[in-house]
């Protein structure tokens, strides 16, 4: 078996019973990243020197008993909006072109603790605000299942570095599917956790209320293995939650769906969703009624107004977060300029993307005087009847399922056109994140252009193990899935 095709697990597994090497496993990421990165573009900086060094480490830890975790010697790319002391965090902005943090975050120390090994920073949309990856200011990621497709976004780098065997897993964020979206169009598995399950400390903030970072990887069970690395309370987290239920793997020992209820709301099935993407989500709705489960479709009412309840309050979140980034502190500066003010308008027109530029506008308009009852107290009320609408359907259903996008990755330079209708593309998606619910996207079929199509399962706050159960049990229904190099065109 060829290193790059083994899952993390794998791989971890077979370090341990000394069959192959830690620095072997760092090797065959790097093989691959020589042979395809040209082309995908799916990191912004690679630590090749420290990773080969920290391999050499990481064996010895493993052989003296340091580390003993189930992912120990594994490679890891980081999304670069994750802090790493002493490398550069860009958010693939130009306004932080040059910043160099002080200090890891939280799940970077976990992940060190936990013997895994740091690859590279992954590419992203600025301040994770899109949908492709096309937004950042150091260049496209390409879909290694086709790449002139988009990987999807925010986190599409981390995505398409997974899928492309560039790293066996990744850590990406997720504000209103940048997880589950990317993970849908570049075949992989990902998972969003329910809110403050995982430390935001370090993260750089894009809507904080809506914020969560989570695991990329090749299936569900590396998924479920690297949450349980990450998760945890912080003491330097507010929002960190103190929970006990954290065996995430465990609930993938009973791979049986009978009996278990799912849920289908009518409206994420009408007008929008490609008929490709439908006739995927049916067959899966299909498989999971032949192994015993109980799938009912039903009706939420707020599905219009999830959207424009998102977007104007990950926007007005945007707008005070960014605030910061003003060219005294840190990052970029104008080169000329007249006077304090002159230098603060100069300095973002030039540093931000025009992505970044819309929602800071829309953010400081909706929170400006006049303006702040009408749009953002109402868009939080709306939140709070999307919520309660969840927590009823959550009553009758132990999981519910979800196309994780209306359509397969769309070719690059096409989303771009139209904001407004790449917006729309997330509406399957964001009421996870306005509610604080955990989801997770697997693979589910492909259409007739080989490019895959994923399916979202979503389960009430703090109920991970029932939608890793359900996947992980979907999954080994539906056996292994294709590779870009056996199932898409190549990178």
């Amino acid at each position: 078996m060829e290193l790059e095709t083994m899952t993390a697990l794998e791989l971890a597994a077979k370090i341990k019973q000394r069959q192959i090497h830690v620095v072997d496993g760092v090797k065959a990421v790097f093989d691959q990243i020589e042979s395809k990165e040209g082309t995908v573009h799916a990191y912004l900086d690679l630590y090749k020197k420290e990773a080969y060094a920290r391999a050499k480490e990481v064996e010895k830890g493993i052989a003296d008993g340091t580390y003993t975790g189930p992912l120990a010697g594994v490679p890891i790319a980081i999304k670069d909006n994750i802090c790493i002391k002493g490398k550069k965090t860009t958010c693939a902005s130009r306004i932080l072109e040059n910043f160099v943090p002080q200090y890891n975050a939280e799940v970077i120390d976990r992940l060190e603790k936990a013997g895994m090994i740091i690859i590279g920073k992954t590419n992203m949309d600025e301040f994770a605000m899109g949908s492709t990856t096309e937004t950042s200011a150091y260049g496209v990621t390409r879909n290694p299942w086709n790449t002139e497709h988009v990987p999807g976004g925010s986190s599409g780098g981390s995505c398409a570095a997974v899928a492309a065997g560039e790293t066996f897993m990744a850590l990406g964020s997720d504000t209103g599917g940048s997880i589950r979206q990317p993970s849908s169009f570049c075949g992989v598995t990902g998972i969003k956790p329910t809110y403050g399950t995982v430390s935001r400390y370090g993260l750089v903030a894009y809507a904080s209320s809506l914020d969560q970072i989570g695991p990329v990887g090749k299936n569900v069970a590396d998924c479920a293995a690297l949450l349980e690395v990450i998760a945890g309370h912080d003491p330097k987290d507010s929002t960190s939650l103190d929970r006990q239920d954290l065996d995430f793997s465990k609930s993938l020992e009973d791979k049986k769906l009978l009996g278990m209820k799912f849920g289908v709301p009518k409206e994420f099935l009408a007008k929008g969703l490609e008929p490709e993407v439908k006739d995927s989500f049916m067959n899966v709705l299909k498989t999971l009624t032949e192994q015993g489960a109980i799938v009912e479709f039903f009706s939420v009412e707020t599905m219009e107004y999830m959207i424009p309840a998102y977007y104007i309050i990950a926007s007005a979140e945007a707008s005070s977060n960014l605030e910061r980034f003003d060219g005294v502190k840190y990052g970029y500066r104008a080169a000329e300029y007249e006077g304090l003010h002159d230098m603060y308008k100069k300095t973002r027109t030039e540093a931000f993307g025009e992505e970044v530029k819309r929602r800071i506008m829309l953010g400081s308009f909706v929170l400006s005087s006049g303006y702040y009852d009408a749009y953002y107290l109402k868009a939080l009320r709306t939140k709070a009847l999307i919520k309660k609408e969840f927590d009823q359907a959550f009553e009758k259903y132990d999981v519910i399922l979800a196309p994780a996008a209306p359509y397969t990755a769309p070719k690059i330079g096409e989303s771009l056109k139209d904001p407004l209708a790449m917006y729309l593309g997330d509406i399957y998606t964001v009421a996870v994140n306005l509610c604080g619910l955990p989801g997770i996207t697997v693979p589910c079929g492909m259409d007739k252009a080989g490019m895959p199509i994923g399916i979202q399962m979503i389960g009430d706050c703090f109920a991970e193990k029932k939608i890793l159960r359900a996947a992980a049990a979907y999954e080994a229904v539906r056996g292994a899935f294709p590779t870009p190099e056996k199932g898409g065109k190549k990178a």
